[in-house]
């Protein structure tokens, strides 16, 4: 009796243990999408997987055998991702950013990433399919600005956003605040786009505010599989200002004037990988009809978070 439980014992051990380490079902034809967790993915035919490792023949490298413990997804692959010749393509996470202004672009929940200026972070979280929520910030904390935008697609090329900015002085002017709606219309793609915004800009402290209409109109164009061409602009269009003089009688005259500003952004993104994007732009700024160059060059980094 003792050998028989015995060696019903060692046939459910052996049973487990097949079923544990036996190959899963994999249709060894359909090419597959392996990301391991570093964020790095293979794509092409899975020949073997088990508990242990999987065999996959990519176009690049051939074969590969990936640790099981190092993979954190494998999904079957489809046209948006991989080439027709079974490469991955490169995703345009940040195409729905410029260097300082954003488009009415789609958003896929999860889609969330870091841009790192000069001055400091600006992180933007998709929570839900095309709603991100944003905190902008300098490297003292000072102002800090939250946003919110959302994504309304009206056809295939064309889509529409609204939003708004809300900030603070924080721990250094806790008064002081501001507040900036806007809209925005995108005409394009991921690949290609042009877009126009508008919004009100508010800056108020306990005794006082000031408001001021504000445009925008940017651009992104893709040219080749890691290079786009940027352009953005912000644009205060009716911008009041006073000019003191003095008549041929010397009494003081005052002459109130009304001029546009424009901060105009032209550059170049590089996707440095399927995660992250280092981009460079030179601005300029248009005042009174005279244009000047800015010395300090826009440089940003975008990292997927």
């Amino acid at each position: 009796m003792k050998q028989l439980i015995l060696v019903i014992c060692t046939l459910t051990l052996l049973a487990v243990s097949n079923a544990g380490y036996g190959q899963s079902t994999i249709d060894s034809t359909a090419i597959y999408v392996v990301e391991k967790n570093d964020g790095s993915e293979y794509v092409g035919k899975i020949m073997h997987s088990d508990a242990r490792e999987v065999l996959i023949v990519t176009p690049d490298l051939g074969e590969m055998v990936i640790p099981k413990h190092e993979i954190k997804s494998i999904r079957l692959s489809s046209d948006t991702e991989v080439t027709k010749d079974g490469k991955i393509k490169q995703k345009e996470l940040f195409a729905s950013r410029y260097f300082i202004t954003a488009n009415a672009l789609p958003s896929n929940k999860g889609d969330s990433y870091v841009l790192f200026n000069y001055w400091g972070p600006d992180f933007e979280f998709c929570v839900k399919n095309n709603l991100t929520v944003g905190l902008m910030t300098s490297w003292v904390a000072m102002p800090i600005l939250g946003t919110v935008k959302y994504s309304m697609p009206l056809s295939d090329n064309v889509h529409a956003a609204v939003g708004t900015i809300l900030g603070t002085g924080s721990w250094v002017e806790p008064s002081f605040g501001i507040a900036v709606p806007f809209a925005a219309l995108t005409l394009g793609d991921k690949n290609f786009n042009i877009n126009i915004a508008a919004g009100y800009g508010t800056v108020f402290t306990k005794s006082e505010s000031h408001g001021q209409s504000l445009l925008s109109f940017a651009g992104y164009k893709k040219v080749s599989d890691k290079i786009s061409i940027v352009f953005d602009s912000f644009i205060m269009p009716n911008i009041k200002t006073t000019e003191n003089s003095y008549d041929g009688f010397g009494n003081l005259v005052t002459t109130e004037n009304t001029n546009s500003v424009m901060l105009l952004v032209p550059g170049i993104r590089w996707q440095t990988s399927r995660n992250s994007a280092f981009q460079m732009g030179f601005s300029a700024i248009s005042a009174n009809g005279k244009f000047a160059p800015v010395p300090i060059p826009f440089v940003q980094w975008f990292r997927k978070l």
